[in-house]
């Protein structure tokens, strides 16, 4: 169902209907998908879709509308951004990696991106509308769930209504606006930053560096949200943010190390995934004929494959046609020397083909969406990370056995079929896939029936302030101990000055009696 501009006899029959509606249980939600990015809006549209079978009404603000005229249920409502926020798709390669290579020098245009999507979604007619709600008699909103990036002004429109807030993020970490978001920070002594090209800080360097990039992240995102405060207002700088009362993070231990978190942090990796279908005919023969299994290859939907630069296609061209397996390559473009045991397309349905038993390695660029799918699947992965938490994410399956990542733009031919004939001979790897599997899977309760628990806890809670963290009443200085150490540091500094002043006062005395002796015996 789309949103249209409601008429004025269309509010009385709202309003009547509110009425009725009110003696139920439902809850009437409010959705915003701030991200254009495709596994962004599948993890959200996971937990919306649990929520909407469970019987909740939802209103969902999202860049990806259901096709026209596909209605997916009558409790479900999309009001359509994908004019206001262009999605990110189909990027050149070089210019994907170099904007997202480091946060050093990118946070500023990272928080002002963040700001410009809440102009452009508080500027939205149906978001006005919504806001009006609880003004003009019509039902209100009972709970707000949004995906925050870099900045509170996500927080306005729950602070508006007076509706408890659940943050979702389709990262496997809640990023990095943590101690904002829970009150907490990571320890980078033993957490990997979400951007780190590793899973786990092993060595000395790589705590340095983890500390060092969780330390610029912190001081950049808070100076730089401030200049823009005072420098670009906007009404949502005049409202104090509020604190969610849940966050979403697309996690699991199977792909994180063991972390402490808050117990209003809940983790619903996988929650995207949904039970295969029957593959399109072309590609079911395709695989079905594979007497040596099949590779799946594909780097998501943000890049082209085919705007690689020449040498690494063609050192992946004449690595595939050598190997007996066939290959299903989700390339946009034509090759004119694709190999025979290649099909390529440039939409290909990713699940349907990881669950397939002929699938015997999954070659990716490390989107923790299509990682889980290849957990799920039990499927060993060549990574090929290229930005953001894609290097953390691949570097997470190599430590647990399923895994081998190479660096895209130093490709060899040799490395390359060295490491693709390493994933499918050696059986440790699908061994190891599966090991991960049983465990991704192992679990009290569904993804989505930990969606739907929380959020029906938050509401019968009235917000469920309990869950919330005493660390968010401390200001910055007091939560790090800085005055616990400052007093500490003056405290010890007095006691040794004292000592020493006593030392001194002491070894005078004796010296002055010393001497005195000394005369009086000469």
């Amino acid at each position: 169902m789309r949103w249209s501009p409601p008429s004025p006899r269309l509010s009385a029959v709202v309003v009547l209907a509110a009425a009725l509606t009110c003696a139920t249980d439902a809850a009437r939600i409010l959705a915003v998908e701030t991200m254009a990015g495709v596994s962004h809006w599948n993890f959200m549209s996971g937990v919306l879709r649990a929520l909407v079978d469970k019987g909740h009404e939802v209103t969902a603000f999202t860049p990806f509308p259901s096709a026209d005229g596909h209605r997916p249920r009558a409790n479900y409502t999309e009001v359509d951004l994908s004019r206001e926020l262009l999605a990110a798709r189909d990027g050149q390669v070089a210019d994907v990696v170099q904007m997202w290579r480091t946060p050093v020098g990118n946070v500023f245009q990272w928080v002002r991106r963040s700001r410009d999507t809440c102009d452009k979604i508080y500027g939205h007619p149906a978001m006005s509308d919504s806001l009006r709600q609880h003004r003009d008699g019509r039902r209100p909103f009972d709970v707000v769930i949004v995906e925050p990036f870099l900045s509170d002004c996500v927080s306005y429109v729950a602070v508006q209504l007076g509706v408890p807030l659940v943050y979702v993020t389709a990262l496997p970490a809640i990023g990095l606006m943590e101690r904002a978001h829970t009150g907490h920070a990571s320890n980078p002594a033993v957490e990997s930053h979400l951007v780190a090209g590793h899973g786990v800080p092993k060595t000395f360097a790589q705590r340095l560096s983890n500390s060092a990039l969780y330390a610029y992240c912190i001081v950049g995102v808070e100076y730089v949200y401030r200049v823009l405060k005072y420098t670009e207002p906007r009404e949502y700088d005049t409202v104090p943010p509020v604190m969610p009362s849940l966050m979403f993070v697309n996690g699991h231990y199977v792909s994180e190390p063991p972390n402490p978190v808050l117990p209003s942090v809940i983790q619903v990796g996988g929650i995207h995934l949904r039970p295969p279908k029957t593959l399109p005919e072309d590609i079911l023969e395709f695989i079905e004929q594979s007497s040596h299994g099949v590779i799946y290859f594909t780097f998501g939907s943000t890049v082209k494959m085919s705007s690689m630069p020449e040498h690494i296609k063609n050192a992946f061209i004449n690595v595939l046609a050598q190997i007996p397996q066939r290959v299903l390559w989700k390339y946009e473009d034509e090759l004119e020397n694709k190999p025979k045991n290649v099909m390529m397309k440039k939409w290909l349905p990713q699940r349907d083909i990881l669950m397939h038993p002929k699938v015997k390695l999954f070659i990716s660029h490390g989107g923790i969406s299509g990682l889980y799918e290849a957990v799920d699947a039990g499927i060993p992965v060549l990574g090929f990370p290229l930005f953001g938490d894609q290097h953390r994410n691949i570097d997470n399956l190599v430590n647990a056995g399923m895994a081998i990542s190479m660096d895209l733009f130093s490709v060899s031919e040799e490395t390359f079929l060295k490491h693709v004939l390493e994933l499918i001979n050696n059986k440790k790897y699908t061994i190891n896939a599966k090991t991960t599997s049983n465990l991704f899977k192992d679990r009290p309760m569904t993804p989505a029936q930990s969606v739907v628990y929380w959020t029906e806890y938050v509401l019968r809670h009235k917000g469920a302030p309990h869950l919330k963290s005493h660390a968010v009443n401390l200001t910055w200085y007091q939560y790090y101990l800085l005055d616990v150490i400052s007093f500490a540091i003056i405290l010890i500094s007095v006691v040794l000055f004292a000592i020493y002043k006593i030392v001194k006062c002491i070894y005078k005395c004796i010296s002055i009696c010393y001497n005195n002796v000394k005369a009086k015996i000469e």
